[in-house]
């Protein structure tokens, strides 16, 4: 979702005593967090992996194989979910399959489908895709467990809205099934909420808010008076009239939002692809031949391999339990339904949006072109076909950051209530507190702060994991049984 340098406005004496000030915290957690070790050899010397991208890597693999490939063969079953088949009008939630699903879809497909692709293919080569599409594939087993106990152990509220997510199964779970562990769920539980505030505002309102305003920067806008507080004004506008509405609202605004932002991107891109179909074969063969026999990028193939898993990791979060907090709010008896739903979200981010990403940089060319690096690569790619493209992509670019906002407001709030036990005071609080942070990221430079966000949201994977583990035997015997009712017609279409 992140990974990319923030663009800097003007440095008010003040940002710039709180950005010393962050500095040390943000360096000493994420050198900590993103602790990497050398892993094999090439042409540039060892490969660098880090620690987390492995816990994250080793989760999706062991999803994947505990629950028999639920990733292939929950596939099917998830898309006539999507669609409405077996929708449930009188159940608990607030929206339905296919609304959460947009929802977290949103907070997951953003500038990392754009720039985290191309860092990825300009250090691993093209060979980087392939993984890429693998890590992507393993997740969907991820998505399915958390999204599961997301709606399995969430809360309905009196006012008919409910709330979930990992830190509801973290303190319920936990509690439920290992009575003695109760103290351990509720310390993961707070840890958990706490990182989710503090990475939302940075990461999700001040980050996305000024990666929007340096695309578009780029174009032009810079040269206007006071823009960057303008902008970071007009998109906390924006975002505030989506995120003091809820998941309703928020779920109703990417509902539509999503399809329309893939769409544009997708058709963008094929059409690069399409210009350029001569090429096509053997941007393929770059692919394949580098995830195997990668010469002259960092590592090798070992290279190719870790850069491809890492932004992989890094674009569809699964094992950072994000995602669940939106799916937790769907309209559904059946908590399993939501998890074969989730099955789509790693697909539709990383499988589909990212390797179309890839092969728009491998297809042109542009990765062996140098001068260029993160999104202004991929812009240099879209503008081989026209110079008018980059325009298109600074669309894309502002669409991807605001549904990102949006739904990581949601996430930052619903995190904020379970900490405060559900006060509409202290989450309006919260939610104001974002909005300031949209502002903030367009008109200040909050390095260290987004670095230490960006440290926060990765931290949320280990106590998120521990409790996956630990639930993994409870989603086993909820899906045998499910499957059992799915096969003898006791869950049957509704339409």
């Amino acid at each position: 979702m992140t990974d990319v340098l923030l663009a800097t406005a003007a440095a008010p004496s003040l940002a710039e005593a709180i950005d010393a000030a962050v500095r040390p915290l943000a360096d000493a957690l994420s050198g900590f967090i993103f602790h990497a070790v050398p892993v094999g050899g090439g042409d540039g010397g060892p490969a660098m992996f880090p620690l987390i991208v492995g816990w994250l890597i080793v989760a999706a693999v062991v999803s994947t194989l505990y629950f028999h490939f639920i990733n292939v063969r929950g596939f099917r079953h998830g898309f006539d979910l999507i669609r409405g088949r077996y929708a449930e009008p009188g159940a608990t939630g607030e929206v339905s399959h296919f609304r959460a699903l947009t929802s977290a879809v949103s907070g997951t497909v953003g500038l990392g489908n754009i720039a985290g692709v191309a860092v990825a293919i300009g250090i691993g080569g093209p060979g980087a895709t392939f993984w890429m599409i693998v890590a992507g594939l393993l997740a969907m087993s991820s998505k399915f467990v958390e999204c599961t106990l997301g709606v399995m152990y969430r809360v309905e509220h009196p006012d008919g809205s409910v709330g979930g997510g990992p830190m509801y199964y973290l303190r319920r779970g936990i509690a439920a099934n290992f009575p003695r562990l109760a103290p351990l769920g509720l310390g993961l539980a707070v840890a958990y909420a706490l990182c989710t505030m503090m990475g939302a505002v940075g990461s999700g309102a001040a980050f996305q808010a000024n990666q929007a305003y340096a695309q578009f920067a780029g174009l032009g806008l810079a040269k206007l008076p006071n823009a960057p507080l303008w902008f970071g004004l007009a998109y906390a506008v924006l975002a505030g009239a989506v995120i003091l509405g809820g998941i309703g609202r928020i779920g109703s605004v990417t509902a539509k939002l999503v399809p329309g932002m893939a769409v544009l991107y997708f058709v963008g891109a094929l059409f690069v692809i399409l210009v350029n179909l001569p090429a096509l074969p053997g941007a393929l063969q770059a692919i394949i031949d580098g995830a195997f026999t990668a010469e002259g990028v960092t590592g090798g193939v070992v290279g190719a391999l870790i850069q491809g898993f890492r932004r992989a990791v890094f674009s569809n979060e699964a094992g950072l339990g994000s995602a669940a907090i939106a799916h937790s709010a769907v309209r559904t008896r059946e908590p399993l339904s939501e998890g074969f739903v989730a099955l789509w979200e790693p697909f539709i981010d990383t499988v589909v949006i990212c390797t179309m990403t890839a092969l728009v940089i491998v297809i042109t060319g542009q990765h062996l072109a140098g001068g260029a690096d993160g999104v202004q690569l991929t812009s240099a790619a879209f503008a081989t076909v026209s110079p008018w493209f980059p325009y298109v992509l600074a669309v894309v670019v502002f669409l991807f950051a605001f549904s990102t906002s949006i739904t990581w407001g949601y996430y930052g709030a619903t995190a904020c209530g379970f900490l405060f036990r559900e006060s509409r005071l202290a989450v309006l609080v919260f939610k104001l507190v974002f909005l300031a942070g949209t502002i903030a990221g367009c008109t200040l430079p909050l390095g260290s702060i987004v670095d230490l966000a960006d440290a926060l949201l990765f931290i949320m994977a280990v106590p998120n994991l521990i409790g996956v583990y630990l639930l993994m035997p409870v989603v086993k015997r909820a899906l045998d049984d499910y499957l059992a009712r799915l096969r003898s017609g006791a869950i049957s279409p509704t339409r």
